[in-house]
């Protein structure tokens, strides 16, 4: 997975390449501001990354279908400080066979999928499975 242009800054890079976070735990987080329960999961996922960020775990928001100023709208009206950028030309949603949004993923150090889920996602859930890979 490739994610070009960061809306926020959060890694600092303008490509982020999934193999490069190898060692590391990665949420990856298909979303878009037009999606209800997108809106519903984004503060539980804020909550979650603030939570973990200082254990090595990463979180990658893919934003899918979407215009970018309703995006960055988006991200700031919910205080999203993670990495976050657009699924240009819809190419990293096929390669996770996403049917729409929101998909959260969580892959392990190895680069293995542990994680998948075609809902809003809760912080406790998510805190579960950090906890798990993390051991």
């Amino acid at each position: 997975m490739n994610l070009y242009k960061d809306y926020d800054g959060g890694l600092g890079q303008s490509q982020i390449k999934l193999s490069d976070l190898r060692g590391k735990v990665v949420l990856i987080n298909f979303w878009a501001s037009w999606c209800i329960p997108c809106r519903e999961e984004a503060p539980e996922l804020e909550a979650a990354y603030r939570q973990y960020q200082d254990r090595g775990v990463v979180f990658l928001g893919v934003d899918w279908l979407d215009n970018e100023a309703d995006a960055i709208n988006y991200l700031k009206s919910f205080d999203i400080t993670y990495a976050n950028g657009p699924d240009i030309g819809t190419k990293i949603g096929p390669k996770y066979r996403i049917s729409g949004v929101p998909e959260t993923y969580i892959v392990d150090r190895e680069g293995k999928i542990q994680f998948y889920k075609i809902s809003p996602v809760k912080q406790a859930e998510l805190a579960a499975v950090f906890e798990r890979l993390l051991k």
